[in-house]
């Protein structure tokens, strides 16, 4: 049996667990199997981090499998560390580049297309992402949500700073497509109106308290979780999809 408490929560952590038990392996080292299948099995679930796992551990199930491999490639333990090294960087490379730059242009530039197709290609990025990087999810989630607004403030002319925080983007977005719940009368569609503009503050609120957007002086009292991040990414697509259907509606497109 795993003990969780013996496995790192970040991915890079556990990435770097894995490396060190291949290198024990391949240098006449004890191994630790059942972590590395555990790792695995983890890894391999999940669609970003699998396409750039090295080839050997996804062709690999177990360190026995793995053991004929290395010691075929190389024949010193040198070699063999530079080979298990180098294999892991381009992948250590881009999760920390995902924790230096966040994901704010990602979701900018894949949202290629204003319409719901181009909303869900965002928000299936994001989705991907809630489980191996989780704080880089709910940036993705609120940058979706602005991209989206100040859409609709330019393709409306309405006036908006770069300093203004994704609440009044999107209450301003919500005013100019009558959206906004003051703007109606009918008490379940005001409810519905006012539901969205608070899910809309709260992701604005989890994304700052708990995302990678912001420098952080001190220990988080609480970190992301996956089930935080789903919340937040299917939250955002749907209030996203809403906007931009609105939006064209409003515009006589199909």
């Amino acid at each position: 049996m795993i003990n969780p408490d013996d496995i790192p929560n970040s991915t890079i952590e556990q990435l770097a667990m894995m490396e060190g038990i291949l290198i024990t392996a391949a240098t006449g080292g004890s191994d630790d199997n059942r972590t590395y299948e555990h790792l695995r099995r983890k890894f391999m679930a999940e669609p970003m981090i699998r396409e750039l796992l090295p080839a050997f551990v996804r062709a690999y199930r177990n360190l026995d499998a793995f053991w004929p491999y290395i010691k075929h490639e190389a024949g010193s333990y040198a070699e063999r560390r530079q080979i298990i090294s180098q294999a892991f960087t381009p992948l250590m490379d881009q999760l920390e580049g995902y924790h230096r730059s966040p994901g704010d242009k990602a979701a900018s530039d894949a949202l290629e297309t204003f319409d719901a197709e181009g909303v869900h290609s965002v928000w299936s990025k994001a989705i991907d992402r809630r489980n191996s990087d989780p704080e880089g999810a709910i940036t993705m989630a609120r940058t979706l949500l602005e991209t989206v607004t100040k859409r609709i403030l330019d393709e409306c002319d309405e006036p908006y700073s770069d300093k203004d925080e994704l609440p009044k983007l999107y209450a301003n977005a919500a005013k100019a497509l009558n959206l906004a719940p003051n703007q109606h009368t009918e008490e379940p569609i005001k409810a519905i109106l006012g539901g969205a503009m608070n899910l809309v503050n709260g992701i604005g609120t989890l994304r700052n308290r708990l995302s990678d957007s912001h420098g952080r002086g001190g220990r988080l009292p609480v970190r992301p979780s996956p089930r935080h991040a789903s919340l937040a990414v299917n939250t955002a697509g749907a209030v996203a999809t809403f906007l931009v259907e609105t939006y064209q509606e409003r515009q006589g497109k199909p």
